[in-house]
Protein backbone atom coordinates (compact mmCIF):
# COMPACT_ATOMS: atom_id res chain seq x y z
CA UNK A 1 0.00 0.00 0.00
CA UNK A 2 2.75 2.48 0.89
CA UNK A 3 4.78 1.44 -2.15
CA UNK A 4 1.96 2.67 -4.38
CA UNK A 5 2.04 6.11 -2.78
CA UNK A 6 5.83 6.30 -3.03
CA UNK A 7 5.60 5.54 -6.75
CA UNK A 8 2.69 7.93 -7.21
CA UNK A 9 4.55 10.71 -5.40
CA UNK A 10 7.70 10.13 -7.43
CA UNK A 11 5.67 10.23 -10.65
CA UNK A 12 3.96 13.42 -9.47
CA UNK A 13 7.37 15.05 -8.94
CA UNK A 14 8.37 14.03 -12.48
CA UNK A 15 5.13 15.52 -13.81
CA UNK A 16 5.77 18.76 -11.89
CA UNK A 17 9.24 19.00 -13.43
CA UNK A 18 7.73 18.67 -16.91
CA UNK A 19 5.08 21.27 -16.03
CA UNK A 20 7.78 23.66 -14.86
CA UNK A 21 9.69 23.34 -18.13
CA UNK A 22 6.46 23.69 -20.10
CA UNK A 23 5.52 26.96 -18.40
CA UNK A 24 9.10 28.22 -18.57
CA UNK A 25 9.04 27.45 -22.29
CA UNK A 26 5.79 29.35 -22.67
CA UNK A 27 7.34 32.33 -20.91
CA UNK A 28 10.48 32.46 -23.07
CA UNK A 29 8.79 31.45 -26.32
CA UNK A 30 10.49 28.12 -26.85
CA UNK A 31 7.11 26.35 -26.65
CA UNK A 32 5.44 27.46 -29.84
CA UNK A 33 2.80 26.20 -32.21
CA UNK A 34 5.50 24.06 -33.84
CA UNK A 35 6.09 21.87 -30.77
CA UNK A 36 3.01 22.50 -28.64
CA UNK A 37 1.42 19.27 -29.87
CA UNK A 38 4.35 17.28 -28.53
CA UNK A 39 4.13 19.07 -25.21
CA UNK A 40 0.42 18.37 -24.88
CA UNK A 41 1.03 14.72 -25.76
CA UNK A 42 3.72 14.45 -23.06
CA UNK A 43 1.65 16.25 -20.44
CA UNK A 44 -1.42 14.18 -21.35
CA UNK A 45 0.55 10.95 -20.99
CA UNK A 46 1.85 12.05 -17.59
CA UNK A 47 -1.66 12.89 -16.46
CA UNK A 48 -2.96 9.57 -17.79
CA UNK A 49 -0.33 7.65 -15.83
CA UNK A 50 -1.06 9.50 -12.60
CA UNK A 51 -4.83 9.41 -12.89
CA UNK A 52 -4.86 5.90 -14.33
CA UNK A 53 -2.78 4.55 -11.47
CA UNK A 54 -5.05 6.20 -8.93
CA UNK A 55 -8.17 4.92 -10.71
CA UNK A 56 -6.81 1.36 -10.89
CA UNK A 57 -5.94 1.42 -7.20
CA UNK A 58 -9.44 2.60 -6.29
CA UNK A 59 -10.90 -0.27 -8.33
CA UNK A 60 -8.90 -2.96 -6.47
CA UNK A 61 -6.28 -3.42 -9.21
CA UNK A 62 -3.21 -2.79 -7.08
CA UNK A 63 -0.85 -4.81 -9.28
CA UNK A 64 -1.87 -3.06 -12.48
CA UNK A 65 -1.71 0.33 -10.78
CA UNK A 66 1.82 -0.35 -9.57
CA UNK A 67 2.87 -1.59 -13.01
CA UNK A 68 1.48 1.54 -14.66
CA UNK A 69 3.27 3.83 -12.23
CA UNK A 70 6.52 1.89 -12.67
CA UNK A 71 6.43 2.68 -16.39
CA UNK A 72 7.30 6.27 -15.49
CA UNK A 73 9.11 5.79 -12.19
CA UNK A 74 11.84 3.45 -13.45
CA UNK A 75 13.07 5.66 -16.33
CA UNK A 76 12.72 8.71 -14.08
CA UNK A 77 14.81 7.06 -11.38
CA UNK A 78 17.48 6.07 -13.90
CA UNK A 79 17.61 9.61 -15.32
CA UNK A 80 17.86 11.04 -11.80
CA UNK A 81 20.72 8.69 -10.94
CA UNK A 82 22.47 9.67 -14.18
CA UNK A 83 22.27 13.37 -13.35
CA UNK A 84 23.41 12.69 -9.78
CA UNK A 85 26.40 10.81 -11.18
CA UNK A 86 27.18 13.77 -13.44
CA UNK A 87 27.06 16.15 -10.50
CA UNK A 88 29.28 13.97 -8.33
CA UNK A 89 31.93 13.00 -10.87
CA UNK A 90 32.04 16.30 -12.82
CA UNK A 91 33.24 14.64 -16.04
CA UNK A 92 35.17 16.35 -18.80
CA UNK A 93 33.25 16.24 -22.07
CA UNK A 94 36.03 17.28 -24.46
Amino acid sequence: MKFFWVLWGFDAVIALIFLYFFFAGLADGSVSSFNSGLWFLILGALGAILLGGYWLRNHQQQGWATALLCMLAIPGLLAGLFFLLLLITNPRWN
